[in-house]
């Protein structure tokens, strides 16, 4: 069982940056993939990017990419999704999820635990 707290958003400005932090219970974490979906008001939720259990490989939507990273330190069992140039179409419920492998990994369905949410405002 893996519990996850997400945590770092708010309102910001565009341009600005901001670190989410996804806070996992657990101590076979490491061992899962993790992920980062957001989901916007009267939107679908969408995937944002995603990490190996190792933290050796990544992947972004083409939407973020060259923006937003996202990386990992398992021995503080912590993902983290560092934000910049934020613009106000990044404005959305950001959600960090955990799964097993990597298979169809935007997948949302296919994540197996999920955070509570935090909220990230981008203002123009």
């Amino acid at each position: 069982q893996v519990q996850l707290v997400e945590s770092g958003g708010g309102l910001v400005q565009a341009g600005d940056s901001l670190r989410l932090s996804c806070a996992a219970s657990g101590r076979t974490f490491s061992s899962y993939t993790t992920g980062w979906f957001r989901q916007a008001p009267g939107k679908e939720r969408e995937f944002v990017a995603a990490i190996t259990w190792s933290g050796g490989s990544t992947y972004y939507a083409d939407s973020v990419k060259g923006r937003f990273t996202i990386s990992r330190h398992n021995a503080k069992n912590t993902v983290y999704l560092q934000m910049n140039s934020l613009k106000p179409e990044d404005t959305a419920v950001y959600y960090c999820a955990a799964r097993l492998g990597t298979i169809r990994i935007e997948t949302s369905s296919d994540y197996d635990y999920w955070g509570q949410g935090t909220q990230v405002t981008v203002s123009s």
